[in-house]
């Protein structure tokens, strides 16, 4: 190494071991996962097939999420977690000092995301110096899941999942602007269970044998958008945070269920979506304020009405906030 850049690469290099050092302590504070996402593992998750080859691109550094046989080697923003690292990365880090071009990384595109087949340390030292695209020879792979640079290594079940559903139904080929997305995993079996049932009642009602295809087009554009509509219409999401809309699908088609055993008579999607959300909001002031208002009503139900021209008052009704203030359990309830 030439020694007149020795200290600063040397500097560098430790530098970016500290930052990786801070950026675990962070992924342990906050419970996220620092990883860097490993190739096989999401190839082999979400069934990827097929390959393009692309050509010389510039590639945002930001959306290299993940490395082919070095994800072990570099934290999730691409910092050398390993010392044995450091002979090379400073090789590298030493090349920037001396203006001097290095040849294109190689990535695989998977979704909107990259994985690095080769130069793990290109662009681990191109992000430390905040350069934010580089030059890469890109070969890109087909998958029928959305993939972007906020995916994690937890996130791989809830994608597989729904890689086997897309692949059960075709409903990314039969509806292309189809987004079914849930925030944790084993919903999608319900999906299809829910299809199946909609094509037995189909035949039922037309006296045919109905396609899967037809049903699966059938379900999603009679069942599932429009209670998606309801759910964008009155906002709903907004009283659930980190939830999805497919969450809410299935939330608000067991709740509709619910209340119809209960009341006796149909109930229409409307009138599920707000009953749901007024129920199991988990927006913390309105559990709260929903809290004291049934505390309220059932203390003033108990509460004697003195007779007429009886002077004697009744306390005032200032029932505490309950610790609890969840709502009571019911059928239609979303597990926590």
């Amino acid at each position: 190494m030439d020694s007149l850049f020795q200290r600063e690469v040397n500097a560098d290099f430790s530098h970016a071991r500290w930052r990786a050092f801070l950026g675990e302590v962070a992924s342990l504070l906050f419970g996220h996962s620092n990883e860097l996402l490993s190739f096989d593992q999401v190839k082999a998750a979400l069934k990827v097939r097929g390959q393009i080859y692309r050509g010389i691109q510039a590639v945002p550094i930001a959306q290299i999420v993940g490395s082919v046989d070095r994800y072990r080697d570099f934290d999730r923003a691409f910092l050398p977690t390993q010392t044995h690292t450091a002979a090379r990365w400073k090789r590298v880090d030493q090349a920037h000092y001396q203006d001097i071009n290095l040849p294109p990384v190689q990535l695989y595109k998977v979704g909107d995301v990259y994985f690095v087949r080769d130069g793990n340390h290109r662009v681990s030292v191109a992000r430390e110096r905040g350069v934010e695209f580089i030059d890469a020879e890109v070969i890109e792979l087909k998958t029928r899941v959305p993939l972007d640079a906020d995916l994690r290594t937890e996130d791989l079940v809830i994608k597989g999942e729904y890689a086997d559903f897309l692949e059960a139904t075709h409903l990314d080929r039969l509806r292309p602007d189809q987004k079914i997305e849930f925030s944790t995993p084993g919903h999608y079996r319900t999906l299809l269970e829910h299809i199946a049932t909609h094509r037995y009642f189909m035949g039922l009602e037309q006296q045919r044998e109905i396609p899967w295809e037809e049903a699966v087009v059938h379900w999603y554009d009679t069942l599932y958008q429009p209670i998606v509509r309801v759910i964008r219409e009155q906002n709903v999401l907004a009283d659930f945070p980190h939830r999805t809309e497919a969450d809410l699908y299935l939330w608000i088609m067991d709740h509709r269920h619910y209340l119809g055993e209960r009341f006796g008579k149909d109930v229409t999607f409307e009138e599920a979506a707000t009953d749901f959300a007024e129920q199991f909001s988990e927006r913390p002031v309105k559990r709260v304020i929903r809290g004291v208002k049934q505390a309220v009503e059932s203390l003033a139900s108990e509460v004697p009405v003195a007779p007429a021209g009886d002077e004697a008052s009744t306390p005032p009704l200032m029932p505490p906030i309950p610790a609890d203030e969840s709502p009571q359990e019911t059928p239609g309830q979303p597990a926590e």
